[in-house]
C-alpha cells in the first residue's frame, strides 16, 4: 500500500534527466526522433502497402501505383508523429507542471500525441489501427493486473474468449446482420452455404400434397428408432434446410479438409519465410522446422473448427427439421474447442474486440447505444497511451514484440531514457527495463543516438 500511494507523489525530475540527458534543449530531442524514426516508418509501411497491393492479384494500373504512394507517405507521416509528439507533449507537460507525476511519465502525453497522429492517418484506416492497439493494449492490462495480484490466469481462458467472441460473430454472419471484412474469413471456414439470411422453408398451402421429400416423420427422441432415423438422414442425405448440395457428412468432412490443407501449407511458408536466409545457405534443419508435430498444428486448428461446425449445424437441422440463426451460437462453442490445438492470445483478442466492434455498431445503428463523436479516434489515443505507459514505466508487462516496435521508432532511444528515478513509484521500473533488453538482446555500444544533436 505504500507504494501504491506514491502514485499520486509528484517526482521533480527534469524531462531531460529522463528522456533526453544527450542534449539540454527540448526540440533538439524531438526533432531527432523525427529524423531518425522517418527511414523505419517509411519502411516498415513500403513493405505493407506493397503487399497489399501483391494481395489483389492483378497488374497495378498507374491510378494503383499512385494511391499506394499517396498512401504510404501519409501512413509514414503518421506513425513518425506518433513518436515524435510524445517527446513533445512529453517535455511541454514537464515544462508546464515543473514536475512529472504518474500519469503524466508516458500516459498523459502518449495520449495527446496519439489522438495528433490518427488524425493526419486516413479514416478509413482508423478503425484497423485501433484494434489492433486494443489487441496488445488488453493484453498488456491483464498483465499489470496479474503484476498487482488483481486477478489470476484462467485455465484455457483463450479458448474462452475466442469461443463466446467467434460463437457471437458466426451468428451475426448467419443472420447477415451487417457488412464486415471479418466475414469474408469466416466464409472460407464455414462455407458460403451457412451465409445469411436465413431461407425459411415455405408452408404448404391448405389441401396441397406434401412432396415425397418432405414427407419426413415426427421426432421425439424417445425411441431408439428416432436416433436410428437421424443417423441415417446424416449419413445418407441433408436435411430440407441444408443448403449445401452434397450430404452432411460429404459437406462437413470435405469443408475441414480444405482448410487443414490451407493452414499446413501458411505455417510451411511462414517457416520458409522466416528462415530463407537459412534456406538459400543450404543450412535448413528440416525435420526440425518443417517436418514436426507443430507445422500441423495450425492446419488441425483450422480443419476441426470447420469440421465442427458444419457437423453441429447440419446435426442442429436434421434434430429440429429447420434452420435457425441461432443454431451458429451452439455449433460456434463446439466448433472452438478446436482452439485448444492453436490457442493464441493475439488471434482470441483480435476476434474479441472485432465482435465488440460490430456489435456497438449495430446497437449505434439501433439507437441501443449512444453515437460518441469520434469514438473510434478516443479509443486508439487510449491504448495506444497503455502501450506507452507500459513500455516506459511497466516494460514486463509488454508484449516483446512490441517493446521492439517502440524501441525502432523511437529511433533507438527507449533504451537510452534514464527510468530510475521512477523506481519511487514501487514498480522496479529500471529493473523491468533492464530484464526486457537483455531478453530482447538489445545492447547499445554508442553514447548518443543518431541526430541526437548533442549541445
Amino acid at each position: 500500500m505504500g507504494a501504491q500511494s506514491k502514485l499520486l507523489d509528484p517526482l521533480r525530475i527534469s524531462c531531460q534527466e529522463f528522456q533526453h540527458p544527450w542534449t539540454d534543449k527540448c526540440v533538439n530531442a524531438t526533432a531527432g526522433i523525427l529524423l531518425s524514426a522517418t527511414p523505419y516508418c517509411l519502411r516498415v509501411y513500403t513493405i505493407v502497402y506493397a503487399f497489399s497491393l501483391l494481395m489483389r492479384h492483378r497488374v497495378p494500373t498507374l491510378q494503383d501505383l499512385r494511391r499506394t504512394l499517396l498512401g504510404i507517405l501519409q501512413s509514414t507521416a503518421f506513425l513518425v508523429t506518433n513518436a515524435y509528439t510524445f517527446i513533445l507533449y512529453n517535455c511541454l507537460l514537464r515544462n508546464l507542471l515543473g514536475r512529472y507525476y504518474f500519469s503524466t511519465v508516458a500516459f498523459v502525453p502518449s495520449f495527446f500525441s496519439s489522438l495528433t497522429a490518427i488524425l493526419v492517418e486516413r479514416p478509413a484506416r482508423r478503425p484497423l489501427l485501433t484494434l489492433y492497439v486494443a489487441n496488445v493494449a488488453t493484453e498488456a492490462l491483464w498483465k499489470m493486473a496479474e503484476a498487482r495480484n488483481w486477478v489470476h490466469p484462467i485455465p484455457h481462458g483463450q479458448t474462452l474468449i475466442f469461443a463466446c467472441s467467434m460463437s457471437a460473430l458466426l451468428y451475426l454472419y448467419r443472420l447477415s446482420a451487417t457488412d464486415d471484412s471479418i466475414f469474408n474469413i469466416l466464409r472460407i471456414f464455414v462455407g458460403k452455404d451457412e451465409a445469411g439470411p436465413i431461407v425459411k422453408i415455405e408452408h404448404m398451402l391448405p389441401g396441397e400434397q406434401p412432396a415425397p421429400s418432405r414427407l419426413r416423420p415426427t421426432v421425439n427422441f424417445t425411441t431408439a428408432a428416432d436416433w436410428v432415423r437421424i443417423y441415417t438422414n446424416l449419413i445418407r442425405g441433408r436435411n430440407d434446410s441444408c443448403r449445401h448440395k452434397s450430404s452432411c457428412i460429404s459437406n462437413a468432412i470435405v469443408g475441414g479438409l480444405r482448410p487443414f490443407a490451407g493452414g499446413v501449407a501458411l505455417q510451411v511458408a511462414l517457416k520458409l519465410v522466416m528462415n530463407i536466409k537459412s534456406v538459400f545457405q543450404g543450412k535448413m534443419l528440416w525435420r526440425k522446422q518443417i517436418f514436426n508435430r507443430n507445422t500441423l498444428q495450425l492446419g488441425v486448428f483450422m480443419g476441426s473448427f470447420s469440421f465442427l461446425f458444419k457437423s453441429m449445424s447440419c446435426l442442429l437441422r436434421h434434430c429440429f427439421d429447420r434452420d435457425e440463426a441461432l443454431f451458429a451460437i451452439p455449433a460456434g462453442l463446439v466448433a472452438s474447442l478446436a482452439f485448444t490445438q492453436y490457442p493464441d492470445n493475439t488471434v482470441a483478442l483480435y476476434v474479441m474486440w472485432k465482435a465488440i466492434q460490430i456489435l456497438s455498431g449495430i446497437g449505434q445503428e439501433r439507437g441501443i447505444l449512444p453515437r460518441i463523436p469520434n469514438f473510434m479516434m478516443y479509443m486508439y489515443a487510449f491504448f495506444t497511451a497503455v502501450l506507452f505507459h507500459t513500455g516506459i514505466v511497466e516494460a514486463q508487462s509488454l508484449r516483446p514484440n512490441y517493446y521492439k516496435f517502440l524501441q525502432a521508432i523511437s529511433g533507438e532511444r527507449l533504451n537510452k531514457f534514464n527510468l530510475s528515478a521512477f523506481d519511487v513509484f514501487g514498480l522496479n521500473t529500471q529493473q523491468q527495463t533492464n530484464e526486457m533488453l537483455k531478453s530482447l538482446k538489445i545492447i547499445d555500444k554508442l553514447s548518443l543516438p543518431a541526430f541526437s544533436f548533442a549541445s
